[in-house]
């Protein structure tokens, strides 16, 4: 019965490890496509105003551009950001090793 609440244990720390791992991905993943996702909405707004896609994109990437420097340039809000996934990443890293010390107890 004991190895079976041991798998129990260790399939449960899986499962917390890929959502945590799965989080992970996706904070840091939105911080890499907002600005691109931004530049496409951008491209399709100039399009429905009447310019081309290709004006739409010269006149949209370096708007992005300035908005992610202004970004860059505000104090404390890129490290800010860092700051929340690499704590996420803590968190994640706690909670995968609580499941250890319930192994050690299911063990006795």
């Amino acid at each position: 019965m004991k190895k079976v609440n041991i798998a129990l244990v260790r399939l449960l720390q899986f499962v917390v490890f890929v959502l945590f791992t799965f989080m992970v991905i996706a904070y840091f993943g939105a911080m890499v496509l907002l600005p691109l996702d931004a530049i496409a909405l951008l491209i399709k707004l100039m399009g429905v105003v009447g310019l081309h896609g290709f004006i739409g994109a010269l006149l949209a990437i370096p708007a992005v551009g300035y908005l992610c420097l202004i970004v860059y340039k505000t104090p404390g809000l890129g490290q800010m950001v860092v700051d929340t996934g690499v704590d996420l990443v803590k968190t994640g890293k706690a909670r995968v090793e609580a499941f250890n010390g319930i192994v050690n107890a299911v063990k006795g």
